[in-house]
């Protein structure tokens, strides 16, 4: 019994017209599906019924990107929202939730770094990553900064400014570091700032980072006045100092526009055939404080004159994420933006003030826009270069090592101990020549007969590798080229392996001996004719570097991890469970040495009678 396939609406025209005239002429979202029932694509509208049925009105004016996506829909639903502001942040959430093939999606590629405020934690850090994580909704991320440089260098001077905590971890246990004397840090390790104080410095940072370093400046020199006001010279002086540390952050970043008053936001792209570089210059006060970067992909078909769909893309998800404060009065943008009302109602709605978006066509505006598209376009260069490089290589290792195609996904393995103590094992893993650290894993040597004073490499890869392919017939990230670090007796293991589970002839691996970067083939006696500073050959060298430092790193954890145990390991009564939990309260071996039979007995599951025996053993 063969199941009934439903038609496509566009040559369905009586079910088509049903299901247009059932949508209302509201606010709201609609999902347009495949005959499978996915989410082909979501859109918003402030009228949904005059929306969608332009999709099928004007058939033969769409792109070819939309006119594939209207041949594949079966199925369109709707939901209806109160306002246009409502169906914007809709969308957005329901974009992010399904991810649909056809909308045009930013691509999260940790790129670019953020700066990221802990409000989530009693004392909040303060540091740069690449990783946005959303697990917290409190935490907060500004950027991403296309300038990785400037970042650092602004956050270095703001831990000049602002006594801020300086270690992720104290350095001393019973009192604060040298960076409390000298006035960089409150004291935070040894709890001398109450949370509530500290996260008023913080605040004050954060500022900084909202592009609000003019009100900043204004509020600390309210507060050096009054300090001066009741003789409190020493407080005025701290103040005075901060007042001109942040007058110093911008000092070179003037922008030239009729109203410094206004804070503008002016957003620009430079794009090819496959993918955009966007660029959102904040200026706030006449100062240009931040320069944001995304990347995004060009959907087939798309036309220069169509880029306002990627813009306001950008700008829906940027300040979805920002405070209402962050919000400037007016935003420029390169191109005119699709729904650019619903935009402006709801950045209005959000703000609590008129906010205007503009397509400046002349005058000191369109200059600024060019200066965007500019550095958009010199950041796209360079992203390219980059592309290039690595797909040269890629050819180049594909040519060296005959490849029917060019290797996507490239794995490095690597093994490091000392005379086989604490022996471990690294995978590295390539996308497209970029390391892609989300798929890098560390595995611990399981082999008994791998142990301090025997040591035995060929073993170990042999193990790991037998690990790694153990449900490869099922995996969905299987490797083009697997890379051994050693010679030819680590590529032999790693091949008896491969052929013992049948594998050896869907598998294409190959080893990189360190000492003339030679490269060996399975079977083969003699390394591959290769220059060692050709392309290909350079590729496998970062590949094998990498899976290098993430093997020893990870040996060096659990080495010190080991030696930390191995002195509670002699205390009586003392086993593993309770040593992590001393460890982890205490931090280090010394500060458990250092502590007193009260301090010992306070830690969860030891009792006042070991305490006195740890104390003992140390004493």
């Amino acid at each position: 019994m063969s199941s009934i396939i439903t038609l496509p609406l566009v040559k369905d025209s009586e079910r088509l017209e049903k299901q247009l005239r059932d949508i209302p002429p509201v606010p709201g979202v609609y999902l347009m599906r495949d005959h499978q029932d996915n989410i082909l694509y979501i859109g918003k509208s402030k009228k949904l019924r005059s929306r969608v049925r332009s999709y099928f009105r004007d058939y033969n004016h769409h792109t070819p990107r939309i006119a594939l996506m209207v041949q594949q829909i079966t199925e369109i639903e709707f939901i209806v929202t109160d306002t246009e502001a409502e169906a914007l942040a809709l969308e957005a959430n329901l974009v992010k939730q399904h991810q649909p093939h056809f909308n045009v999606l930013l691509k999260d590629d940790k790129k670019y770094p953020y700066l990221c405020i802990t409000w989530s934690e009693d004392y909040p850090r303060i540091f740069i990553t690449r990783k946005r994580r959303l697990g917290n909704p409190k935490d907060r991320y500004y950027g991403p900064y296309v300038d990785t440089r400037v970042l650092r260098n602004t956050l270095h001077l703001i831990k000049q400014i602002f006594p801020l905590r300086q270690r992720p971890k104290p350095l001393f246990k019973d009192r604060p570091c040298l960076n409390y004397d000298i006035g960089r840090c409150p004291g935070v390790c040894q709890l001398l700032i109450s949370p509530e104080d500290y996260r008023k410095i913080v605040q004050k940072v954060a500022m900084i980072f909202q592009g609000r370093s003019t009100e900043l400046i204004d509020h600390l020199t309210e507060q050096m006045e009054q300090a001066a006001e009741a003789l409190n010279f020493e407080t005025a002086a701290r103040i005075r100092d901060q007042i001109q540390g942040l007058q110093s952050l911008n000092s070179e970043q003037k922008v030239s526009l009729p109203d410094d008053r206004v804070s503008r936001d002016a957003i620009a792209l430079a794009a090819n055939s496959k993918q955009a570089c966007v660029q959102l210059f904040q200026i706030r006060a006449g100062q240009l404080v931040g320069r944001l970067g995304f990347t995004a992909e060009v959907p087939p078909g798309l036309k220069l004159t169509e880029m306002g769909v990627i813009l306001q893309r950008v700008l829906e998800e940027h300040y979805q994420t920002v405070d209402a404060v962050e919000i400037p009065s007016e935003v420029l943008a390169q191109y005119e933006l699709p729904d650019e009302s619903i935009l402006t109602d709801w950045l209005s709605d959000r703000k609590g003030k008129k906010v205007t978006i503009l397509t400046p066509q002349r005058q000191l505006k369109a200059e600024l826009i060019e200066m965007v598209e500019r550095n958009a376009e010199y950041e796209l260069e360079r992203v390219q270069k980059l592309s290039d490089r690595n797909t040269a290589a890629l050819e180049d290792l594909a040519e060296i090592l005959d490849l029917p195609d060019l290797p996507h996904r490239i794995e490095g393995y690597d093994i490091s101990h000392i005379q086989g103590s604490d022996a471990v094992a690294s995978r590295v893993v390539f996308i497209e020549g970029i390391p892609a650290q989300q798929y890098y894993r560390h595995y611990k040597i399981k082999n008994p007969n791998v142990h301090a004073g025997h040591s035995d490499d060929f073993a170990s890869l042999a193990e790991v590798i037998r690990r790694r392919c153990r449900d490869y017939s099922t995996s969905t990230d299987k490797p083009d080229l697997i890379m051994i670090d050693g010679g030819k007796g680590q590529l032999s293991a790693v091949v008896a392996v491969l052929q013992e589970m049948n594998l050896l002839e869907e598998i294409r691996v190959v080893s990189l001996a360190k000492q003339r970067e030679e490269i060996f083939l399975p079977g083969e006696s003699f390394p591959l004719e290769t220059d060692p500073e050709q392309p290909g050959v350079q590729l496998l060298r970062r590949l094998r570097d990498e899976a290098h430092r993430f093997a020893v790193s990870f040996h060096r954890n659990k080495r010190s991890e080991r030696m930390m145990r191995s002195r509670l390991d002699d205390i009586p009564g003392l086993g593993h469970h309770r040593q992590k939990l001393l460890l982890a309260h205490f931090r280090s071996i010394d500060y458990i040495r250092m502590a007193t039979v009260e301090q010992l007995a306070e830690v969860s599951g030891i009792g006042p009678k070991l305490a006195q025996q740890i104390y003992n053993y140390f004493h």
